[in-house]
């Protein structure tokens, strides 16, 4: 006699804060890091505490760099005299 589980099928469930955090990352490296960088790692840590899924872990990464990034941005502007620009050659 054999036994089997009829829970053959697992569905995994994406977290919608998952997917907000990650589309905040993503939008934060080119637009209002200072804003979405937070919301990403914010939206991921929750996320990652009730589904523990790798895209969470992957929206508190990319926030991480869009916090990174604000303040490499800082950083050039406050040493060009308070203007961000980029100047090549």
């Amino acid at each position: 006699m054999s036994s089997y589980s009829t829970d053959t099928h697992k569905t995994s469930r994406t977290s919608g804060l998952a997917i907000a955090g990650l589309v905040c990352g993503i939008v934060g490296l080119f637009i209002l890091p200072i804003v979405l960088g937070p919301l990403a790692v914010i939206f991921g840590a929750v996320a990652l505490r009730q589904t523990g899924s790798v895209m969470a872990k992957w929206d508190i990464g990319l926030g991480v760099v869009d916090i990174v990034l604000m303040i490499v941005m800082l950083a050039v502007a406050a040493n060009n005299g308070g203007s961000f620009t980029w100047h090549i050659g």
